[in-house]
């Protein structure tokens, strides 16, 4: 495909992304590649973040190599709203107490809260184009009033979105009110079933009979037609039929899939200011081990882990005899008495940011024990490991059957039934013990065992990746043809 036209003037790209880092990670990754997608169309992107998550968004800039492009990319703030039970300054899902996160969300979808600020912004930016995060469906209807384009973006892949969207217009259509699961309707094989126990808490709640109309789930889904198009942070290659069926249903005007908007030429050393040892794990340590034969632990940034059950983990890992790293986001947890000392060197615990992707892409990886949150999920599938999945809130049970049952890159932790109830609720979730633990470990990790099979899968999806993001790659083209379309909009076309 052909480059964006020459332009005599920079196309003014406005991203507003959702205030957790997961979602702001990906706006800043997008940020750059637009910046740097072609020689000969000039891009200005800017992101827009509330002042608590300015140290984020700098961070993520500065996690760029040091690119020139990354350097490029402006910067812009505006205010958050006071939030009714919220402290001042706690504008970060992840920075919430873990009562408190809620409100984040809430205000987030509120127009009436919301709405003010964000459209002072995009009125003071003056961008040709906005790029907006799901949450906030209004920017479309600012853009159109401004007469430029709004693009949404989406940062979970095709395979959830749709899955989440399907459930909420079909209602209890997807399964018998009394029935413990739901199956997604509309979906190509295998067929996808799901206790209600992992669903979302709003489709746990949704019930389209009851609502007496549109409810406030089916609006937000439906909006995803409001305004120019929708990007995605996928590859063709990873999720083909579920992509495809965003244009052939009708759910978008138009559609580009971007990703893996973080995969880089090379591993990302860490940031500046990181702790040495923990940059130090992807050099001495990991290099000393054996190929595939570490396993890292990461459950990103918002799961609540219960002190129980992170005993029980540090347990398992030990009994499990693996190497291993494992993140944890807890500066109140102590691991069990004589634990460290026991395990030694073979294990590594970081209770700060940890260099994901370098870490992934050493050749001592052997699996990701993940959440699959769908950043991670894309970090993983670039890496080539493959992953033991252990979902924990949100769409992260829907996402772990495109892992298990579609790609089958990686299996459940424990099969269904082995430690209790899998809930996105956080109080109803069971406590995984320790020995089931080591014993999913051992066995995915043996030699001959299902980790193998897993891997050779997950390593030729790695290969499609590199593939899509290179240049003249399905990514990469997608990218050129949004520019392409946003500077045809800006000379008068279709906004």
């Amino acid at each position: 495909m052909a480059s964006a036209p020459m332009s005599s003037k920079k196309l003014r790209v406005l991203l507003i992304p959702f205030f957790a880092t997961s979602h702001i990670g990906p706006f800043t990754d997008l940020a750059v590649r637009l910046t740097t997608a072609s020689a000969d169309a000039a891009v200005e992107a800017t992101v827009a973040v509330t002042p608590a998550n300015l140290p984020i968004l700098h961070s993520l800039l500065e996690r760029h190599n040091g690119h020139a492009a990354a350097t490029a990319v402006k910067v812009a703030t505006y205010p958050f709203p006071a939030v009714d039970g919220l402290p001042k300054g706690v504008e970060n899902p992840g920075k919430a107490a873990p009562g408190d996160a809620w409100r984040i969300d809430v205000a987030a979808l509120s127009e009436t809260v919301m709405r003010p600020a964000q459209e002072a912004l995009i009125r003071a930016q003056s961008p040709d184009a906005v790029i907006t995060d799901m949450h906030f469906v209004w920017n479309a209807a600012i853009a159109n009033e401004l007469g430029v384009p709004c693009v949404k973006f989406s940062v979970v892949g095709a395979f959830p979105a749709l899955a989440m969207s399907h459930l909420v217009f079909a209602g209890e259509a997807a399964g018998a009110a009394t029935s413990s699961s739901v199956f997604v309707p509309g979906f190509p094989e295998p067929d996808i079933r799901i206790p209600r126990t992992e669903l979302p808490e709003f489709l746990r709640r949704h019930n389209k009979v009851a609502a007496g109309g549109d409810s406030p789930a089916e609006r937000f889904f439906s909006s995803t037609a409001d305004g120019f198009g929708l990007v995605v942070n996928t590859f063709s290659d990873l999720e083909q039929p579920y992509s495809e069926m965003y244009l052939r249903n009708g759910h978008v005007r138009r559609a580009y899939f971007l990703g893996p908007l973080s995969l880089r030429p090379s591993p990302s050393p860490s940031p500046a200011g990181t702790d040495d040892a923990v940059a130090a794990i992807s050099d001495d340590w990991l290099d000393s081990k054996p190929n595939r034969s570490v396993v890292y632990l990461c459950f990103g940034s918002l799961a609540p882990v219960s002190d129980a059950q992170l005993h029980e983990l540090a347990l398992g890992l030990e009994a499990s005899g693996k190497a291993f790293i494992w993140v944890v986001r807890s500066d109140k947890w102590s691991p069990p008495d004589g634990w460290e000392e026991r395990v030694g060197d073979r294990g590594k615990l970081v209770t700060d940011w940890a260099p994901q992707t370098a870490i992934l892409g050493h050749p001592a990886m052997g699996a990701f024990v993940t959440h699959c949150g769908w950043n991670s999920v894309l970090e993983t599938v670039a890496a080539g490991v493959p992953v033991l999945t252990w979902p924990m809130v949100f769409e992260q049970f829907i996402t772990e059957r495109l892992l298990t049952e579609v790609l089958r890159i990686g299996e459940r932790l424990l099969p269904d039934g082995a430690a209790g109830v899998r809930s996105t609720r956080y109080e109803e979730c069971a406590v995984i013990p320790a020995e089931a633990v080591a014993r999913a470990l051992t066995a995915f990790m043996q030699h001959g065992g299902p980790g193998d099979a897993a891997r050779s899968r997950v390593m030729s999806l790695a290969a499609k990746a590199r593939a899509a993001m290179a240049q003249g790659g399905s990514s990469h083209r997608d990218l050129l043809r949004l520019l392409n379309d946003l500077i045809e909009a800006r000379g008068g076309g279709e906004r």
